[in-house]
């Protein structure tokens, strides 16, 4: 579960093919999605392998700006519970509703690929249009 939260290889394999992400707390992670028409700028706050993935948003779109996205792993009975939230919003928004909505999509695409069902990412475009 924490590999797919923590590297570059693992989210690419559920949420964007456009992921870049440094393995170290202070690095930087950049998402982009439609071929870089939005681009999400975060700094790597914390890594607890096995435990927790924290990121800081600083960018780009204005209602991400300063939220936290934390990625809570823990153990019940030999089997991984992930507790993800997205915090810090402004305010309760139609696009906070939208990102509601496809972190919920999401979440099973990473179960999959953590199941090894391996849907591939959500969004596969690249800024070169692969």
């Amino acid at each position: 579960m924490y590999s797919a939260l923590a590297t570059e290889a693992g989210l690419q394999s559920w949420w964007t093919a456009d992921a870049h992400a440094e393995e170290r707390v202070g690095g930087k992670a950049e998402f982009g999605f439609d071929r870089r028409k939005m681009v999400f700028r975060m700094k790597i706050v914390e890594l607890q392998p096995g435990r927790k993935v924290v990121w800081g948003c600083s960018g780009d779109h204005p209602e991400w700006v300063g939220t936290s996205l934390t990625w809570d792993i823990a153990s019940d009975n030999g089997a991984s519970v992930l507790r993800f939230t997205q915090s810090g919003w402004i305010q309760m928004s139609d696009y906070y509703a939208i990102c509601n909505s496809t972190w919920g999509e999401l979440m099973y695409r990473l179960r999959d690929y953590v199941e090894g069902r391996n849907p591939g990412p959500h969004w596969k475009e690249l800024a070169s249009g692969n």
